[in-house]
């Protein structure tokens, strides 16, 4: 039975997508079954697993508004199975409203895919809205990417209120999977300063590795790719090879 991991932090830019994509083709190329399901209307995960999310072909909206068996949807890639995203999804926040049970579609759906893979993760929408309450409900535990600089600090703080909400009410077994520091500047005391302050709080759920602030990781995206393959010697790739390996002794 697959574990589900919900990658999420309702702060934009933090790393959330790429951290989402680069370790399901991290996970992937050491041999795991995953499937990376896109839960973000902006469908970047798509797009970054090289999958064209104007293709019309079922999708995640399809799936949560029962138009799609989840199976009829997924995706095969060379960087693992993705359930891919796209504009439309927005649309699903209103259609899912008035349906009974609206908060555990989601898992309904990958309970369905859940036998075939070993891990499934769940790269949500930067908000704490419909959708990602669909997300932490269908998740095991949360993965939650945090950027190395004090704004995110101060949004890290309704997320894990939101954590501990659906623990107490929706989902009992939630946990938090770990917090990984992304876009890490070496040069500055700041970033130092951050992951210390992240440390403390958070203290054997941060992860040991860090993902540093990399050029080759912001490009990998516009070529339909993670930066595992656009650039496997890079920082960024190495950094992302090391979080599979720390996730997969974790786990």
């Amino acid at each position: 039975m697959g574990k589900i991991v919900a990658v999420t932090n309702q702060k934009g830019g933090v790393g959330k997508t790429t951290t989402a994509v680069n370790l399901t083709a991290a996970l992937a190329a050491a041999g795991s079954r995953v499937l990376l399901c896109d839960m973000d209307p902006q469908a970047n995960a798509t797009s970054g697993m090289g999958v064209d999310k104007n293709s019309g072909a079922p999708d995640t909206y399809s799936v949560l508004i029962g138009q799609a068996e989840p199976g009829d949807a997924v995706v095969k890639t060379r960087f693992g199975d993705i359930l891919p995203s796209n504009k439309a999804l927005s649309g699903a926040v209103v259609e899912l409203v008035a349906l009974e049970s609206r908060e555990f579609i989601l898992k309904k759906a990958l309970g369905k895919l859940r036998g075939e893979y070993d891990y499934i993760l769940i790269d949500c929408p930067p908000s704490l809205e419909l959708l990602t309450l669909n997300s932490l409900c269908a998740a095991d535990t949360a993965l939650i990417p945090v950027q190395c600089e004090y704004f995110a600090l101060e949004g890290l703080s309704d997320l894990i209120a939101t954590v501990r909400m659906i623990k107490r009410g929706l989902n009992p077994s939630l946990d938090i999977e770990g917090v990984l520091l992304t876009m890490y500047d070496s040069r500055t005391n700041f970033s130092a300063q951050v992951a210390d302050e992240i440390k403390k709080y958070f203290e054997k759920k941060v992860y040991g590795v860090v993902i540093p602030r990399n050029v080759r990781v912001s490009e990998a995206p516009s070529h339909g790719e993670p930066v595992l393959t656009y650039d496997s010697g890079s920082r960024g790739a190495l950094a992302y090879r090391e979080l599979a390996r720390e996730f997969l002794k974790r786990n």
